[in-house]
């Protein structure tokens, strides 16, 4: 760890999910190699606690990636980070195995994540919100090599000031909402599902609605479906009912490592390529298992003469007001494209998400970030955002980065490799700098 009465660290992560998970273990199990390969870090985390996608941990959702696609494995098959390690651990893993199923529940994984960032926690600060990123008062500040981060506290009172020689952000996807459609305590986000659903009275839902056409939606209108037998529950799909994600074997392929090297060395015709014919892995599209559950559900309405699980295709939300206790919402579609209104008492969009986007915490510091054509920040291969040459510190993004390294960036995939290969930069980085302050120092040159 970084001397604290001084506050100034090797690495500082800015939100502390999955990804940056990832990157403090890999920092930990370098360092574990010997006291010269310590590297001081610290991860600052604007939540009181740990939690990634709590609001979405339905009963009996699953991950839709192998459970070999963990914190660790893929960089380091031996790590004692990894799902097997935790299963161990936790005394389940002959049930596991005797379970025969490569994809764990939802709330068995997040109970892994906490497991391991249990393991790392001398390295987090939660109830820390960074304001700020920029570069230090100081006499020549364009020759610094360290960056100064502001960070609140849990009450938004300025709290603690970091240095830090490289700076790792992640800070998550931002939640999308129809257009013009304002959250409230009747409309919500899918992101924030389960917190609003059990302050509610159950009784009270007696029409509900889920707009969007992937995952999440799916998953939320069939446990609404499930848990409220006595509510009509209406899915507005903008397609044709729910389209199947491609997890077959080939498909897979662009998750691996290598795809990262094919998408970013590719040229503007093989990034297209990737996207036209690969968004079908990830992107408005549902496991087909969940479907299946879905339309058996309808049909079983149809036998039974009843109709509660209503889908409403080719239809998009155009307006939310409220009106009394209800939510009244504008809808648009069908065939002649007409709009109708309908009563709700509570919508639910999972309408996704907005790519990171860190250009207000970096503030000043954003004009020396260089830019490519379409105004998306270059970065490097190793994940490092391309900077002018008077700035020498590292700023790396995990997360927003789908237009340089593919489809990976904002997902689990492929998060053990990308965490190993930032610790790889800044090790070489250090190293570099290292040498050519030796260098300097033996002619007499300014080594600050």
């Amino acid at each position: 760890m970084g001397n604290r009465e001084h506050e100034i660290y090797d690495v500082v992560g800015v939100g502390f999910g999955p990804s940056n998970l990832s990157l403090a273990i890999a920092l930990e199990e370098y360092g574990a190699s010997g006291p010269e390969h310590e590297i001081s870090a610290l991860f600052l985390e604007r939540q009181p606690s740990f939690g990634w996608h709590r609001n979405m941990l339905l009963p009996t959702t699953t991950m839709q990636i192998s459970f070999l696609k963990d914190l660790v494995t893929f960089r380091n098959p031996t790590s004692s980070f990894s799902f097997i390690a935790y299963l161990h651990a936790s005394g389940r893993l002959a049930q596991f195995v005797n379970n025969q199923d490569f994809f764990p529940t939802r709330q068995e994984f997040h109970q892994y994540l906490e497991w391991a960032q249990a393991r790392v926690a001398d390295r987090i600060a939660y109830g820390s919100d960074v304001t700020s990123i920029r570069l230090p008062r100081a006499p020549v500040p364009e020759l610094s090599n360290r960056l100064r981060l502001e960070v609140a506290d849990a009450d938004g009172r300025p709290g603690r000031v970091v240095e830090a020689r490289n700076v790792v952000i992640s800070t998550g996807l931002v939640p999308s909402m129809p257009e013009g459609t304002e959250r409230d305590e009747r409309v919500w986000h899918s992101s924030e599902f389960l917190e609003k659903y059990r302050r509610m009275n159950p009784g009270e839902l007696r029409r509900v609605a889920v707009a969007g056409a992937g995952q999440s939606a799916a998953e939320i209108t069939r446990f609404l479906y499930d848990e409220l037998p006595h509510a009509e529950v209406y899915s507005v799909i903008p397609s044709y009912g729910y389209s199947v994600a491609d997890d077959t074997p080939f498909a897979n392929q662009i998750f691996d490592l290598g795809a990262v090297d094919d998408y970013y060395f590719g040229t503007d015709q093989t990034r297209d390529a990737f996207w036209r014919y690969h968004r079908n892995t990830n992107y408005s599209v549902v496991d087909d298992d969940v479907i299946r559950d879905l339309y058996r559900r309808s049909y079983d309405d149809d036998v039974r003469g009843v109709r509660r699980l209503r889908f409403l295709n080719l239809t998009r939300i155009t307006g939310v007001k409220r009106v009394g206790a209800e939510t009244r919402v504008s809808l648009q579609g069908g065939p002649d494209a007409e709009v109708r209104e309908l009563d709700f008492d509570a919508l639910i969009c999972a309408t996704g998400y907005e790519a990171m986007e860190p250009t207000g915490l970096l503030g000043d510091l954003d004009r020396l970030c260089l830019r490519d054509e379409a105004g998306r920040y270059r970065v490097e291969r190793d994940y490092r955002i391309v900077t002018a040459p008077e700035t020498r510190c590292g700023i790396y993004l995990q997360g927003g980065t789908e237009h340089t390294h593919g489809l990976t960036s904002s997902l689990l995939s492929n998060i053990a490799v990308r965490s190993g290969e930032i610790v790889d930069s800044i090790v070489a980085r250090r190293t570099e700098h290292g040498a050519r302050h030796s260098v300097l120092a033996e002619v007499g040159g300014d080594s600050r």
